[in-house]
C-alpha cells in the first residue's frame, strides 16, 4: 500500500470519502493503494462550497487569480518526480512519458496564467459606446478521463479559475491519485471552496452534470458518455464543452519515403499505447508505397519494448484498465477475418493489461477496426489509389477530431488538408497540441473549444454594455 493517505478537497478541507475504492496498477493488475470515494452528499457539499466561494473569487482581481494559478504550477513543478511516478503507477504509461505529461501540465497552467480578458470596445462613436466584457459563469463541473489525468485537467482548471469561476473537479475512477495529490497541495494555495476535488466509481457524473448549481460542464471522454452529459445539462440549458472520441485518419501520399516517415507515423498511432483521443487510428497509404510502408511499420511494432512503465527502457505500457483491454482484444480478434495481422496481435504471457503493438494490412472501410475508435495499440493500414477518394473515405466517419496529410509537397498536402472534415488537420505531423492553439472537434467528436484564448472564453459569459451619448 502507498504511504500517502489520499483525501478529497471540499470547502478548503481535506476529508475522507464516505467509502473507499481500490486503485489498480495496470502493469501488475494488483491493488497498490486505496482512494477515497465520495458520496452524492459529498458531491452536493462540494458544489455548495464552490457556490459559496464564487462571489468573492469572481471579485478577486485577475492579477491575484493569476498568482494562484502560478502557485499551483509551482507546486506541481516542485513535486514533478513524485507526480510522474504516481502517474505511471495508476495510468501505466512509461515514466519518461509521465514526466512529460506532468511538466506539460505545468506549462499549460503557466500559459493560462499569462492570458488576459480585456474589455473590447466595439463602437465608440458620437451616438454610443459599446463594450464587450467577459464575466465568469459560476460553478464549473470539470470531468477528466483516465488517459491523460493531469494534462487534460490543465485544459480545464486554469482557464476556469482565471475567468473567475469556482470548480468541482472529478478525475476518472481508475486514475484518481494524481488529482488527489494535487488537491493536497491546492488546499494551502487556493481560497477555501474555489477548487473542490471529488472522486467516484463512475456514479457521480450524472448528478454532477445535472446539479442545478453547476453552470457549465467541461467533459473529456467517450462520445457515448458525452451524449449523456449533453442530455443531463439540457434541462437547465447549462453551458457544455465536450471533447470526445476520434477516429483520426492519416493520409500518406505517393511521394513519401516510407523508411523516413514510418517512425513518425508509428509514434502518432502508438503513443500512450494508442490511448490518445487524437492518435492516428486509421492510416491510408498510396498503393505505390503500400507494401514498403506496411513492412516498415511492422518492423517498428516488432521492435517496440513493452512493459511496466517504471522499468527503464519501456517504450509502451499496458492498457489502462481491464474494460479497455478486453475491448481492444475483441477488435483484434475481429480484424483477423477482415485483414492480415503482420505484427503483434498477441498478449504477452504475464500479468498486466499488455497488448503487443499491432499492424493490420489488407483491411478496408466498413470493418470494425477501421470504422470504430479502437483507443489501443492497433493500427489498420488501408490501401488507396486516388487521394480524393482517400479524403472522402476519411470524411465518411461520424467522428471529426483530427487528421493528417503526409507529403514532400506541402502545397499538395495543404490542398487535401483543406478538404478534410475535422477540428485539427496536421501536415507532416500528427497529434501536436499547444496551449495557445484552440482545440476542438467536428461532428460527433465534440462541442466547443479548449485551449487558447478561445478556450478561455468558453468559461465566460459575454456581456455587452451599450451606452447612449
Amino acid at each position: 500500500m502507498a504511504e500517502q493517505a489520499y483525501k478529497l478537497l471540499i470547502g478548503g478541507n481535506l476529508v475522507d470519502g464516505d467509502s473507499t475504492m481500490d486503485v489498480i496498477n495496470p502493469a501488475t493488475e494488483a491493488v497498490f493503494t486505496q482512494a477515497p470515494r465520495a458520496s452524492e452528499a459529498q458531491l452536493n457539499d462540494a458544489v455548495a462550497a464552490a457556490k459559496a466561494a464564487f462571489p468573492a473569487w469572481a471579485a478577486t482581481p485577475i492579477d491575484e487569480r493569476r498568482k494562484v494559478i502560478t502557485a499551483i504550477a509551482d507546486a506541481v513543478e516542485a513535486n514533478y518526480e513524485d507526480f510522474a511516478r504516481l502517474l505511471t503507477q495508476e495510468q501505466g504509461k512509461p515514466l519518461q512519458d509521465a514526466t512529460g505529461e506532468v511538466l506539460g501540465t505545468v506549462a499549460f497552467m503557466r500559459y493560462f496564467a499569462g492570458l488576459d480578458m480585456p474589455v473590447k470596445v466595439l463602437d465608440d462613436s458620437e451616438g454610443r459606446r459599446v463594450e464587450a466584457h467577459r464575466k465568469p459563469l459560476g460553478v464549473i463541473g470539470a470531468i477528466v478521463p483516465w488517459n491523460f489525468p493531469m494534462i487534460l485537467m490543465a485544459f480545464k482548471l486554469p482557464p476556469a479559475l482565471l475567468a473567475g469561476n469556482t470548480v468541482v473537479l472529478k478525475p476518472a475512477p481508475t486514475t484518481p491519485l494524481t488529482t488527489l495529490k494535487l488537491a493536497g497541495l491546492m488546499k494551502d494555495i487556493v481560497p477555501a471552496g474555489v477548487v473542490n476535488v471529488i472522486t467516484d466509481a463512475n456514479d457521480l457524473g450524472a448528478p454532477l452534470t445535472a446539479h442545478p448549481d453547476i453552470r457549465k460542464v467541461s467533459f473529456t471522454g467517450s462520445t457515448s458518455t458525452g451524449a449523456k452529459v449533453m442530455a443531463g445539462a439540457a434541462n437547465l440549458l447549462k453551458r457544455i464543452t465536450l471533447e470526445l472520441g476520434g477516429n483520426d485518419a492519416g493520409i500518406v501520399l505517393d511521394d513519401v519515403n516510407p523508411k523516413e516517415t514510418a517512425p513518425q507515423l508509428f509514434q502518432s498511432a502508438f503513443q500512450n499505447s494508442g490511448q490518445v483521443c487524437i492518435a492516428m487510428k486509421r492510416l491510408y497509404v498510396h498503393e505505390s508505397i503500400y507494401d514498403e510502408m506496411c513492412a516498415e511499420l511492422a518492423k517498428l511494432a516488432e521492435d517496440a519494448i513493452i512493459g511496466d512503465g517504471l522499468e527503464q527502457g519501456t517504450q509502451l505500457g499496458p492498457l489502462q484498465n481491464k474494460m479497455q483491454y478486453d475491448k481492444v482484444k475483441d477488435l483484434i480478434e475481429d480484424a483477423r477475418k477482415d485483414g492480415q495481422i503482420i505484427a503483434g496481435g498477441t498478449t504477452p504471457d504475464q500479468k498486466g493489461y499488455f497488448i503487443r503493438p499491432t499492424i493490420v494490412r489488407d483491411i478496408s472501410d466498413g470493418t470494425r477496426l477501421v470504422d470504430e475508435e479502437q483507443f489501443g495499440p492497433v493500427l489498420p493500414v488501408i490501401k488507396y489509389s486516388d487521394p480524393e477518394d482517400a479524403v472522402a473515405r476519411a470524411n465518411a466517419s461520424p467522428y471529426g477530431l483530427g487528421g493528417s496529410v503526409w507529403s514532400k509537397d506541402t502545397d499538395r498536402a495543404y490542398a487535401l488538408a483543406d478538404k478534410m472534415d475535422a477540428g485539427t488537420i496536421w501536415v507532416n505531423k500528427h497529434a501536436e497540441l499547444d496551449p495557445m492553439i484552440p482545440f476542438g472537434g467536428s461532428k460527433m467528436s465534440g462541442v466547443g473549444t479548449e485551449l487558447g484564448a478561445d478556450g478561455l472564453e468558453e468559461f465566460t459569459q459575454l456581456k455587452i454594455i451599450n451606452m447612449a451619448r
